[in-house]
């Protein structure tokens, strides 16, 4: 959440409102995808695999059998591929559960893999930006409340634009998000993994964890329209 400041025009309150709306929202969609991946982690999948075995079997068939798989540390649905280091790292209700939920999460995050691995542009955009847009994270917001304290326009739009990273960053990981979802509802039905009726549940797990990544962006919309408007208006 952007600094908290209540001056400015109308225009600003009118962004303020909607943002708080917004991140009220995000806070439903969240607590949606818990519970969609909590209800369909309750519901057995036919292969009898684990999320773990299924990614390894995905990643095999895709000539990524260097890719590793390991138990995530950051707990529940912390799942994530890292390009880096090339490891795919699966939380614990994933790697271990044999359920629709944890399988379609797993073929997720293979998607990402064979992203990498295919060169898939958006995928390698995001990745070129991820080290600026840490840095737009860590430092916009900061140059941006000394510039309007210091009433001085340049560095406060200096803020801006770091700030303008992390919105660019969020939009460029729809597509990514998106895409590695179709990818892995394609590979679990047409790899034998899930019939269509398995395959729906997994869609809807998928489908509510996408609507974060969305909710993400609009909320980094209305952030960065607020602070230009903030801006505008103490000139």
């Amino acid at each position: 959440m952007p600094f908290i400041y209540f001056g400015g025009g109308s225009d600003t309150m009118i962004i303020t409102l909607i943002l708080f709306g917004v991140v009220i929202l995000s806070m439903v969609v969240q607590s949606r995808v818990t519970g969609t991946f909590r209800k369909y982690s309750q519901v057995p999948d036919r292969s009898g695999l684990t999320g773990a075995e299924v990614a390894r079997r995905i990643l095999d068939e895709n000539g990524l059998s260097d890719v590793n798989i390991e138990h995530s540390p950051g707990g529940f649905l912390s799942d994530h591929y890292d390009p880096r280091s090339r490891v795919l790292r699966l939380s614990r209700e994933v790697y271990q559960g044999s359920n629709i939920a944890a399988l379609g999460v797993a073929a997720h995050e293979c998607g990402h893999a064979i992203q990498h691995g295919e060169h898939y542009g958006a995928f390698k955009l995001r990745q070129a930006l991820a080290p600026t847009a840490g840095i737009g994270s860590q430092a916009g917001m900061l140059l941006f409340i000394v510039g309007l304290i210091m009433s001085w326009p340049p560095l406060t739009y200096a803020g801006i634009g770091l700030y303008a990273l992390i919105v660019i960053f969020q939009l460029i990981t729809l597509p990514v998000e998106l895409n590695a979802s179709s990818r892995a509802l394609s590979i679990l039905e047409s790899g034998g993994y899930m019939d269509w009726e398995e395959a729906g549940g997994a869609k809807k797990v998928l489908s509510a964890a996408a609507m974060t990544y969305l909710m993400s962006a609009l909320v980094g919309i209305l952030s960065l329209l607020r602070l230009i408007s903030l801006a505008n208006n103490r000139r």
